[in-house]
């Protein structure tokens, strides 16, 4: 199928304003690029509730501190658009949005938070903890770009994946705040068929060695969920289970925690609204993230 690319916010503005002409539901996908077949199933399922989608490809340096892998970060806009181009969405009209940094940071960007100028957005309370204790300036720059894609795009519906759950939350409260006209919906981690590991952009940069080790945290994400359903909510016991499969593999543990559904906080039992199990590792250089739902769904 052919795939429109708009570059600046102008182009996709013309192109919302036909699509609200003509009636169109429209979705959206918002990436950094690096496409891989969880991106692709995001994009697949906004198709079937959606007749247009917008797949974004941005690489957000707000959400990147100085030491981390901005410049690194793949990007691979010739190989996404073909991979987007080689599905079959007879139904749904598909457009890329790959803006420019000055298109999205008109005052311009750096990484340093203390040189930077112009509007951002902070989800107080829920974005301190878990990734936020590591990585403070994450969601900052995360919610502040998003809500730029939102703008430009206007999309009915937006779709993000069950991977990066703090990140689906801490969306999903952003847009109930500032009133946004639009649903939420996550999709659940799409995991590699053989070892279970969740598909990630940042895969790329694991060795052979280490994408055998790594599934090990999610082994241990599953062990803690059979434990679960077995009867077991103490907060304690899950994970345990988690940190054990993950020492058995040498995995270089960040953090394993419990969280409330609601406000991401700590608990020590899985209640009636269930709870979030979620963690980080590293393997080498490169960072990954992981979680596993507990008596609840999105």
């Amino acid at each position: 199928m052919s795939t429109q690319v708009l570059h600046t916010v102008e182009e996709m503005r013309k192109w919302r304003a036909e699509q609200r002409m003509s009636g169109a539901q429209v979705g959206l996908v918002a990436t950094m690029g690096a496409l891989h077949s969880g991106h692709l199933h995001l994009v697949q399922t906004a198709a079937t509730e959606c007749t247009s989608v917008v797949v974004s490809i941005f690489v957000n340096p707000a959400q990147f501190a100085p030491h981390e892998d901005l410049q690194e970060y793949p990007r691979t806009l010739s190989s996404d658009i073909a991979q987007l181009q080689s599905l079959s969405l007879p139904d749904t009209s598909l457009v890329v949005f790959a803006p420019r940094v000055s298109d999205m940071y008109p005052r311009g960007i750096s990484t340093n938070r203390t040189l930077q100028r112009g509007a951002f957005i902070e989800m107080l309370g829920l974005s301190e903890m878990l990734e936020g204790g590591t990585r403070p300036h994450f969601f900052r720059g995360v919610c502040t770009v998003v809500a730029k894609l939102f703008h430009a795009t206007e999309p009915h519906r937006a779709y993000f994946g069950q991977k990066d759950v703090q990140q689906c939350c801490v969306i999903k409260a952003m847009v109930d705040d500032l009133l946004f006209p639009l649903h939420i919906k996550v999709v659940p981690t799409v995991r590699d068929k053989e070892s279970g590991l969740a598909l990630s952009s940042r895969n790329v940069y694991l060795t052979r060695e280490e994408k055998e080790r790594a599934p090990a945290f999610y082994h241990g994400l599953c062990r803690a969920k059979e434990l679960f359903e077995s009867g077991v909510v103490e907060g304690d016991k899950l994970l345990e289970v988690v940190r054990e499969e993950a020492e058995k593999c040498g995995l270089d543990v960040e953090y394993v925690c419990l969280s409330s559904p609601d406000d991401l906080q700590s608990v020590d039992v899985v209640g009636g609204r269930g709870a979030i199990l979620s963690g980080a590792w590293r393997m080498g250089s490169t960072r990954l993230i992981d979680n596993i739902l507990l008596g609840f769904e999105f």
